[in-house]
């Protein structure tokens, strides 16, 4: 049974037209706006109806760093919406779309794995509903409207060395790092040095997925600080008069899209910002929607819990005014044992000392997890090749941490694989154990944020910031911008910001090497170590295999 591919898997299952999907939900068809026969966007006056209903739980699914051996965050989150389903309950499924930068270059597509996905498959993991095209779309017009502004005699006095708006696409695209623009003579502007992030790291995308409404849309998208003036002040997005023109092209983009399970229970699948550059969580009116339809919703949040989680409840929680009710942490044994020093090659062989010696990493995110007042549950997303020794291996050590770890078999078996694993954390959930609370109060200096993320959630012993960073810090602070929060941008797979560094290392030093004030999104962005906010692609990209077959089918994306 599990050895199909994800992709035949997916294009066997049955799908519900989504207008069905959406009656069971009490979305009429009027409030549906179809994008084909299985994904539509929910109105806006629908969402704006559901005010006064009461909120279901939320159950936020993180995980340990990533490993080559793969963690399967996203399945388990399918997996454990499914499993909810299944026992009895009414359960939605919140997760990001996919950037296709990522998809041609190293990762692939993904929307979960085995019997447990979100399908469209295919369509999630390329143009989806054109929510990505919206908002580089919105970002360009910004950045046009920039240098035409100064072209035309720059009336708000840019300093044109000072102009922090990059450009971005929604590729891996290295060339694009740093350039410069403008060449070509007096008819083509004012030669600046410029450049490109991908897409999923512009403001535009952080600040769509955690707008409320269009109108609090705009007035984030008008706060967004585009340049200054030689006299250090700051000129907004407002000043340049393209907030309004920027939302209409995002109105259609801040619907939530709704799709569907394998097993034709309902998902979001809204926004996508990055995990290690950006705040990684899906949007705030697609989660705060799904509370309101659903009394149980499975979100996940990017990469290990060290960068998703923490930005979850930091950012996004903060922001919002959410509160998870119970973590699930995704381990895999495989991953264990990579983490305790076995090659990927040698992952098949059984080995419970080196799943013991692994195991820190994971104990040190139940540590940190635990630290937000959350309860936590170990989810062990189970592989063939794993056997009972070393799944008692981890439960044992997770039991020393204070908390539970049970085996789930979704990528197997769907939501019979999930059922005990949905029955628990239903259970924990409902016992209302959490007392959420972020780890560092709103009137904390940007600096000390910092450090304390650093050391409390990084294990660091210091934070290494020259002076230019540190004023840079104080001087937003007396602009009024020192009680955001802080969104670290840093390698996702350590705790450090050496991406070599496996397990639990502690003694280290993290170095930032600038800081990005996003005023509109409402956080400062620390960039860590050697973190790039527009990747490259690898040697051999993804997409040299992606192609059509004979029968008009896309192979190569999984």
């Amino acid at each position: 049974m599990a050895h199909k591919s994800d992709i035949e898997i997916a294009r066997e299952a049955t799908k519900k037209p989504i207008l069905e999907i959406g009656a069971g939900l009490g979305i009429g068809e009027a409030d549906l706006l179809p994008y084909g026969h299985d994904k539509a966007k929910v109105s806006q006056q629908f969402i704006n109806s559901l005010v006064d209903r009461p909120d279901g739980k939320l159950i936020l699914v993180t995980a340990i760093n990533p490993t080559p051996a793969g963690e399967g965050k996203t399945t388990t989150t399918v997996g454990l919406g499914d499993g909810l389903n299944r026992i009895g309950n009414k359960a939605m499924i919140c997760i990001r779309e996919a950037s296709l930068g990522p998809n041609f270059g190293m990762k692939g597509g993904a929307a979960g794995g085995g019997y447990a996905q979100v399908i469209p498959m295919e369509e999630m993991n390329l143009h989806f509903t054109g929510d990505f095209h919206a908002i580089t779309s919105a970002h360009s017009l910004l950045s046009a409207m920039i240098d035409n502004h100064i072209y035309w005699g720059n009336e708000l006095e840019i300093d044109i060395r000072r102009v922090v708006w990059r450009r971005v696409v929604d590729m891996n695209d290295r060339a694009l790092r740093q350039i410069t623009c403008s060449l070509g003579g007096v008819a083509n502007g004012f030669p600046r040095e410029t450049g490109f992030d991908i897409t999923v790291a512009s403001e535009v995308m952080a600040i769509l997925c955690l707008a409320t409404d269009l109108a609090d849309l705009q007035r984030r998208l008008g706060d967004m600080i585009v340049a200054y003036r030689r006299d250090r002040s700051p000129v907004f997005c407002r000043d340049i008069k393209a907030d309004g023109a920027m939302t209409v092209l995002l109105k259609d983009a801040m619907q939530p899209n709704l799709v569907q399970t394998l097993e034709n229970n309902p998902a979001f699948v809204h926004g996508g910002p990055f995990a290690n550059i950006a705040h990684g969580c899906n949007s705030v009116i697609a989660t705060k929607t799904a509370l309101k339809l659903a009394d149980y919703v499975v979100t996940e949040a990017g990469f290990g819990a060290d960068l998703g989680a923490e930005k979850f409840m930091n950012i996004k929680c903060r922001k919002a005014g959410l509160a998870p009710s119970v973590v699930v942490c995704v381990a895999t044994v495989r991953a264990m044992k990579m983490n305790g020093g076995v090659a990927k090659a040698d992952l098949g062989a059984e080995n419970v000392e080196a799943v013991r010696n692994g195991c820190p990493n994971l104990g040190r995110h139940i540590e940190n997890l635990k630290s937000f007042g959350v309860p936590v549950v170990v989810a062990i997303n189970h592989f063939v090749t794993d056997t009972d020794a070393e799944v008692q291996a981890v439960k044992d050590y997770v039991a020393t941490h204070g908390a539970e770890a049970i085996l789930s078999r979704h990528w197997e078996l769907g939501s019979e694989g999930s059922a005990e694993l949905a029955a628990r954390v239903a259970q924990i959930a409902d016992a209302g154990e959490a007392n959420f609370s972020p780890i560092y109060p709103d009137e904390m200096s940007l600096f000390e944020k910092v450090e304390t993320i650093a050391k409390r959630i990084y294990r660091a012993d210091e934070v290494i910031a020259d002076k230019k960073i540190r004023d840079q810090l104080t001087q937003w602070e007396e602009q009024g911008y020192g009680h955001l929060p802080v969104c670290m941008a840093k390698t996702q797979y350590s705790f450090s910001t050496d991406p070599n560094l496996r397990g639990a290392p502690t003694g280290h030093s993290v170095p930032v090497r600038e800081v990005r004030l996003s005023a509109g999104a409402g956080f400062v962005v620390v960039v860590c170590g050697e973190i790039m906010t527009m990747p490259g692609l690898p040697r051999t990209p993804a997409a040299e295999s992606i192609r059509l077959n004979e029968d008009g089918q896309i192979e190569g994306l999984f």
